[in-house]
């Protein structure tokens, strides 16, 4: 998976950030926070559904 679990406590996120030239998201719903770092071409599309996080897509391509 893409999505990488990140662990917080007292209510506070608290990234390291390791690759730092690269874009990343964070996505946050219902207690859980998710990290992933974005294609270099490509849509990342985060879909919801009554309020909640359903699902994470990605669409890459490559230049040619």
């Amino acid at each position: 998976m893409r999505l990488k679990k990140i662990s917080f406590e007292n209510e506070k996120l608290n990234l390291d950030i390791k690759e730092g030239d690269k874009p990343f998201v964070v996505v946050y719903c219902q207690g859980k926070a998710k990290i992933t770092y974005l294609p270099e071409h490509g849509e990342t599309k985060v879909i919801t559904h009554q309020g909640r996080v359903k699902r994470v897509k990605f669409d890459e391509g490559e230049d040619f």
